[in-house]
C-alpha cells in the first residue's frame, strides 16, 4: 500500500510548521558585507590602486627606481655584480 501527501504551504510556513529558525535577516547581512568585501577587493586591485601600495612600500624617487632597475638589467644582460661597478 502507498500514501501520497501533496501539502501545499509557503516555505515560510514550512519552517514554521518544523521549528527550523528564519535565516533570512542573517543571510541578507552576509551578503551586504560580501558584497563590501568584494567591491573593495577590486578596488584595490585596479592598476593605480596597486601602483600607489608598490611606491609606498619602496620609498625611492623616481630617478632612484629608474637607477636600480637600469642597475638590475645591466646586471643581468652582463651576468655581472651591480657591486663591483
Amino acid at each position: 500500500m502507498k500514501f501520497t501527501i501533496d501539502i501545499d504551504c509557503t516555505p515560510e510556513e514550512a519552517r514554521e510548521f518544523l521549528g527550523l529558525p528564519d535565516v533570512r535577516p542573517l543571510q541578507a547581512a552576509l551578503m551586504t558585507e560580501l558584497e563590501q568585501q568584494m567591491r573593495q577587493a577590486v578596488a584595490a586591485s585596479s592598476p593605480e590602486a596597486l601602483l600607489k601600495q608598490w611606491f609606498n612600500i619602496v620609498p625611492l624617487g623616481m630617478e632612484q627606481m629608474q637607477k636600480a632597475m637600469g642597475s638590475l638589467m645591466h646586471s643581468a644582460a652582463w651576468n655581472t655584480d651591480p657591486k663591483n661597478e
